[in-house]
C-alpha cells in the first residue's frame, strides 16, 4: 500500500471482496499510520449510511490534517453509497487532497462503476483484492490465519474447522481466536479440539461426503454422512459412483503417465454419455457437459493412488449394489454405512459380496 519511491500513501485505496478479516487488516495498517496522539483530530470513519450529503463529505476530504502525517478517510460499505456521493468521490479523485487518504471498503463493486474505475486511475495498488476463498482454498488460509496467532494447526483440523464453521473467513478466524485461547499451552490445535470445542454450523454438503470416502477416511464420512438431509441415500450413492469412474480414469492416465489430460478425457466421456444412443430410454436430456476446472481435479491423482489395482473397480461394483438395494427396500442407513466401510478399506473382509 505504498508508493514505489518514498514509500507515501497513495491518494485513496479500495479494498473490495467478501474477505472482511483482509479488509480489516488493511483498514488497520491505514491506522497504524496515524499519530496516536492526533488521531481523533486526523480519522474520519463512517459507514455509508451516514454518508448523504456529498458536501459535507468533500469537506471532510479537503481538510488539511493537524500536525504531521496525512489525514485518513474511512468509508465502510462504499458499494453502497448513495449515487451523489460516489459521484463527488469520482470528481474528487481527479484533484485529491494531498494530505489525506481516502480508504473505501466494499463487499461488492464491479469493475464496470465508475466509483471502481475512479480508484483504479490513482495507482497501480489502489484497488486491493480482498476476495473469498474457493473452499479447497480455505485449509491452507486456516493455517495462515492460526499462525498469525502463533498457533500451528495440521491439515485434518484446519479441514474439520471449515466443514464445521463454513467458507466465512471472518467466522473461521473468530473461532480461530477461542480456539488460539484453549489450546495455548501446547501452541498447536488438533482436529480433536475442534471437534470439542467448535459447534457445526455449515450446511453439509455432497462433496464433503465424497472427499471423505475418497479420502478413505471412514471416521470422518461416516460423521459427514451422518449429517446429511434424510432420504438423499441414493443421490449419494449415484454421485460417488461418478466420482469413482473419474478416478478409475485418472488412475489409467497415471498409469500412462498422461494424468494432465484428465479433464479433457472426463469431458469425452460425459458427451459420450450424453448421446441419445447411449441414454436410457426415457431419461431426461442431461445438461451440455463441461470441461473440469483445474480446482476440481487437483486433488484426483492423490485419491486415485490411495487405492490398489482393482479396488476401484470393485467399489463401482459396490456402488451398483447399493444402488439396487436401496431402491429394494433395504434399511438406508445400514446400507450406505456398510459401502462407506467398503470403499475406505476399513470393513473386514467380505470376499466380493456387495453391501447390505
Amino acid at each position: 500500500m505504498t508508493g514505489k519511491a518514498s514509500g507515501a500513501l497513495l491518494p485513496a485505496y479500495l479494498a473490495v471482496g467478501s474477505n472482511s478479516v483482509k479488509a480489516g487488516r488493511v483498514v488497520e495498517r491505514l491506522r497504524a499510520r496515524l499519530d496516536d496522539g492526533l488521531a481523533a483530530f486526523n480519522l474520519d470513519e463512517r459507514e455509508s449510511a451516514a454518508v448523504s450529503e456529498p458536501g459535507e463529505l468533500l469537506a471532510s476530504l479537503n481538510t488539511l490534517p493537524v500536525g504531521p502525517g496525512q489525514r485518513l478517510v474511512i468509508i465502510h460499505g462504499a458499494d453502497k453509497l448513495a449515487k451523489p456521493c460516489s459521484e463527488a468521490i469520482v470528481g474528487y479523485l481527479q484533484n485529491p487532497n494531498p494530505g489525506c487518504v481516502l480508504c473505501l471498503v466494499a463487499e461488492a463493486l464491479a469493475r464496470t462503476t465508475r466509483l471502481y474505475k475512479a480508484v483504479a486511475a490513482v495507482g497501480r495498488d489502489a484497488v486491493i483484492d480482498c476476495g473469498g476463498k474457493k473452499a479447497w482454498q480455505l485449509p491452507a488460509e486456516v493455517r495462515r490465519l492460526a499462525q498469525r496467532r502463533g498457533m500451528s494447526i495440521d491439515e485434518s483440523a484446519a479441514r474439520e474447522l471449515v466443514d464445521r464453521v463454513g467458507e466465512s473467513i471472518a467466522l473461521i478466524d473468530g473461532q480461530l481466536k477461542t480456539l488460539s485461547e484453549l489450546c495455548r499451552a501446547s501452541g498447536s490445535i488438533t482436529r480433536a479440539d475442534v471437534v470439542e470445542h467448535v459447534v457445526r454450523m455449515a450446511e453439509v454438503k455432497p462433496w464433503d461426503f465424497l472427499d471423505a470416502v475418497c479420502d478413505r477416511d471412514a471416521g470422518r464420512a461416516l460423521s459427514v454422512y451422518a449429517l446429511m438431509p434424510a432420504n438423499s441415500e441414493v443421490r449419494l450413492v449415484s454421485l460417488l459412483a461418478a466420482r469413482l469412474r473419474e478416478l478409475v480414469c485418472a488412475r489409467s492416465l497415471m498409469r500412462r503417465g498422461t494424468i494432465a489430460g484428465l479433464g479433457g478425457e472426463l469431458l469425452a466421456y460425459d458427451s459420450i454419455a450424453a448421446t441419445p444412443a447411449v441414454r436410457r430410454k426415457g431419461s431426461k436430456r442431461p445438461a451440455k457437459p463441461r470441461v473440469k476446472q483445474d480446482w476440481q481435479l487437483k486433488n484426483h491423482q492423490r485419491w486415485a493412488g490411495s487405492f490398489g489395482d482393482g479396488e476401484l473397480e470393485r467399489a463401482l461394483v459396490l456402488c451398483g449394489g447399493a444402488d439396487a438395494a436401496l431402491k429394494g427396500g433395504a434399511d438406508p442407513r445400514s446400507c450406505v454405512s456398510s459401502l462407506i466401510l467398503d470403499v475406505c478399506g476399513a470393513a473386514p473382509s467380505r470376499h466380493g459380496s456387495l453391501p447390505c
